[in-house]
């Protein structure tokens, strides 16, 4: 049935930036049809009562990672509690879709995901169908298959594109002209079927210490398939930098604002060194910033208002691959309990952990037992709620590597340590929250699901920033999730308050609302008939959530409602010719 609903008595925020203002709003059809004072309510319409609540645009997931999850975890809880109505993914270089075909190239794409996004790999074999080649399939497939309570988009990603056509010579080479050309003709499909745009890394090492496949793409390459993303209106590229393992970032970030010069493409570069110890990298990340906003081009840096939390287990976590140990990443990377056992009873083991503990990363805090927080014992056995620091003075031992492993050793697998988070750099976030060529809401939801919860991060920049401390008014904090990544990523049919709009809309009052703490939720298949676990938070709570006119979080609850869309950049025949 049609579901009509008149939204009375709130304050509208309507997601432009200007200043809010007193309305009620009625939606039918799943469109913004009325906005204005005292609307009588109409026959077999709801009346929502918004007293002392904002009305906004449905906050945009400007970076998420549910590729896989969806297929399993269609309720994106706890997004729908937290005013989400859009999630983009297909993010940094990781995407279902081409799909290789060879299975070692598609294992590849399941490796990639369960090691640097923590997406398990038993429901990604047994319940993702793999029933596609190309994007476009991929699309079809998804849109038969699953449900959502969101709008769902992605980019097509850069990694299974180049496995897709060179196989595993995607690991080591660059590409042939041929290979582009090939390369070029799965983008377009991509494109032309609705896809965000193309998503690239030039980051991360997988867990054989290897770079990822995108970052042996030469500039011949690059501009290639970024001239195909710039005929597309709305779309664009994304390209994840390191500022934070190699520090190659700026170097990558002044090749490819080149290119996107060159090409007239779009671009959304991850992201702006936000954190203290990358200080030394920012005064360059600024200038270059600076230079492509002078100089016109629609170049944007994304970021988040939170340090990345880093939750290790010792079954599956990135954590010490990215932060320069790859002898403890050795340990998590060996599966089965037995064979783990075995290689930390190991003198020969125990002597290099120890010289790799000795030569992290010098800003991981890895190397700082202080710094490690023993949070969950798999066996009980203990102790935690004490640092690692702490456990060497209990036990008298000496080195920390040492430490951990006899830890491990007691607790399992499974346990839990928290790492300290890393300060972040207020002064360069406050810029970014109110800069005009900047993305918030990088949180990676649907990723790291026994590592953290980045839902809710949309939650805390409103709370944190506008509410708690004014740095920026709710106008402001309200525009950096709606209307600015609509905009930006071509999504003009939504993210603002305005008749003829999509009604995706949240409704909430800011002084009830939080980023709720972390909890486990027991619901991921495990593969052999069990569950295992992800991390969650309750509901922030708002009000209510409408996706496409229907409530998807009402009450206080999540309806069961699945109104969600595979949504891309406004659909517009493709330009005949790249800019030069």
């Amino acid at each position: 049935m049609e579901i009509r609903t008149l939204i009375k008595g709130g304050t509208v925020v309507d997601g432009s930036g200007a200043p809010a203002y007193a309305a009620d709003v009625r939606v039918a059809g799943g469109k913004i049809v009325d906005i204005g004072k005292d609307l009588e309510p109409g026959t077999g319409e709801r009346v929502f009562d918004a007293s002392g609540c904002y009305v906004t645009p449905g906050l945009i997931e400007t970076h998420n990672h549910w590729d896989g999850g969806v297929w399993w975890s269609p309720n994106l809880d706890p997004l729908p509690a937290y005013g989400a109505t859009t999630s983009i993914n297909g993010n940094c270089g990781f995407s279902m879709a081409p799909a290789p075909a060879s299975e070692e190239d598609r294992q590849n794409v399941i490796d990639i995901f369960n090691y640097f996004e923590d997406i398990p790999e038993e429901p990604m074999r047994s319940i993702v169908p793999w029933d596609w080649t190309k994007w476009s399939e991929y699309k079809a497939s998804m849109e038969a298959k699953v449900r959502l309570p969101l709008n769902f988009c992605a980019f097509c990603g850069h990694i299974p594109l180049r496995l897709a056509v060179m196989g595993q010579d995607a690991w080591s080479r660059a590409a042939s002209p041929d290979e582009i050309a090939r390369m070029c003709g799965l983008l377009e499909d991509a494109l032309a079927a609705g896809a965000m745009g193309l998503s690239s890394n030039f980051l991360d090492y997988d867990k054989y210490e290897r770079p990822l496949p995108s970052q042996l793409a030469d500039d011949a390459e690059l501009e290639a398939l970024m001239r195909v993303v710039a005929r597309y209106p709305g779309a664009s590229l994304q390209v994840i930098l390191d500022y934070f393992m190699r520090h190659t970032a700026n170097d990558s970030l002044e090749r490819f604002g080149k290119l996107a010069k060159k090409t007239g493409v779009r671009m959304q570069w991850a992201g702006m060194p936000v954190l203290d110890y990358m200080k030394p990298q920012l005064p360059r990340a600024e200038e270059l910033h600076e230079q492509f906003k002078a100089e016109g081009l629609p170049i944007y840096t994304s970021f988040n208002v939170l340090s990345p939390t880093s939750v290790i287990n010792f079954g599956r976590t990135l954590v010490f691959g990215q932060n320069g140990n790859p002898v403890w990443q050795e340990l998590v990377n060996t599966p089965g309990w037995d064979a783990k056992v075995a290689m930390l009873n190991d003198p020969e083991w125990r002597a290099r952990a120890r010289k790799a503990w000795d030569n992290q990363f010098a800003h991981s805090y890895l190397h700082q037992p202080d710094a490690l927080f023993l949070r969950e014992s798999e066996s009980g056995y203990g102790p935690i709620g004490v640092t690692l620091a702490d456990y060497m003075a209990q036990t008298g031992i000496e080195h920390a590597s040492d430490a951990m492993a006899e830890w491990v050793l007691n607790n399992g697998q499974e346990s839990v340590i928290l790492k300290k988070s890393w300060e972040k750099n207020e002064e360069i976030l406050e810029k970014l929250l109110v800069d005009t060529h900047s993305l918030a809401n990088v949180s990676d939801a649907g990723a790291h699901g026994k590592l953290f919860c980045g839902a809710g991060y949309n939650v805390f920049l409103l709370t944190d920033y506008v509410r708690d401390r004014n740095i920026i008014s709710i106008e402001q904090g309200v525009h950096m999730l709606t209307w600015r990544l609509a905009q930006f990523f071509g999504l003009h049919d939504r993210g603002l308050i305005e008749v003829g709009k999509v009604a995706d809309i949240t409704v909430f009052n800011l002084d009830e609302i939080e980023m709720r703490p972390e909890k486990k939720t027991w619901d991921v298949w495990d593969g052999t008939g069990g569950r295992t676990y992800r991390y969650t938070r309750d509901p922030a709570p708002m009000r209510l959530t409408l996706v496409n006119g229907e409530p998807t979080f009402d009450r206080g609850e999540f309806t069961g409602r699945y109104p969600g869309r595979f949504v891309g950049p406004e659909t517009q025949e493709p330009l005949a010719i790249a800019a030069e």
